[in-house]
């Protein structure tokens, strides 16, 4: 199937309220022009000298989302023109990215990424941890972000209910934040394509779908 009609199959899958992040990292641009023309515009890459690279040749309309580790050298290259960056791990990153946006006069959105599966090789601030940082006055002194969620990954297992209650404590996170410490979170980026379908039943609001879309990677 081409990437068109993938597109529209995956979107007819979607809650009417769930965004789709069109995970394009690996894939070439001309593959992405593919999506872009069927319409989509939100594409999700995990390096940054790759998204530098397709953020150059393709449409200036693209929404480019940094999905993957951002190392806090790296900011400055994607500064300029990130839509969101939905891997924010530490303090120390939320200052880099507060620094360098403020260098390109910009406000940039940001998620907090949520380490919620049992997996070493998933990482993100512990649910305590984003706990404390709403109690505390850290987050008032980022002028040039703006926090509109949270993100995490749930654990690669075939186990149905693990993956299911991993992404409910993080709407349940998401759900105090909001209502306790009047965060106004908006986005939930939870869900890929093997367990997207999971994440919307538990109130995802921004999937991140790649293979489904544009074929298996090589």
């Amino acid at each position: 199937m081409s990437v068109a009609s993938n597109l529209i199959a995956v979107r007819d899958s979607l809650n009417a309220n769930v965004q789709l992040i069109a995970v394009s990292k690996t894939y070439p641009a001309n593959r992405i022009l593919e999506a872009y023309n069927a319409g989509q515009r939100d594409f999700g890459e995990n390096r940054v000298q790759e998204i530098q690279e397709k953020q150059a040749l393709l449409p200036n309309d693209i929404s480019w989302h940094m999905i993957g580790t951002l190392q806090r050298n790296k900011v400055k290259y994607i500064a300029p023109f990130i839509a969101l960056i939905h891997s924010i791990d530490s303090i120390d990153l939320l200052e880099e990215v507060n620094k360098q946006a403020a260098k390109n006069r910009r406000i940039i959105n940001c998620l907090l990424q949520v380490y919620i599966a049992k997996e070493e090789t998933k990482h993100g601030f512990l649910e305590s941890e984003i706990v404390h940082l709403y109690q505390s006055a850290k987050l008032q002194k980022f002028e040039s972000i703006q926090i509109v969620g949270l993100m995490g990954m749930a654990s690669f297992t075939t186990d149905e209910q693990q993956v299911r209650e991993e992404f409910k404590s993080l709407k349940d996170l998401f759900n105090i934040l909001n209502t306790s410490h009047q965060a106004n979170l908006t986005v939930l980026s939870m869900g890929m394509s093997g367990d997207y379908r999971i994440a919307m039943e538990q109130g995802s609001t921004h999937v991140r779908i790649g293979s489904s879309i544009f074929g298996e990677r090589t």
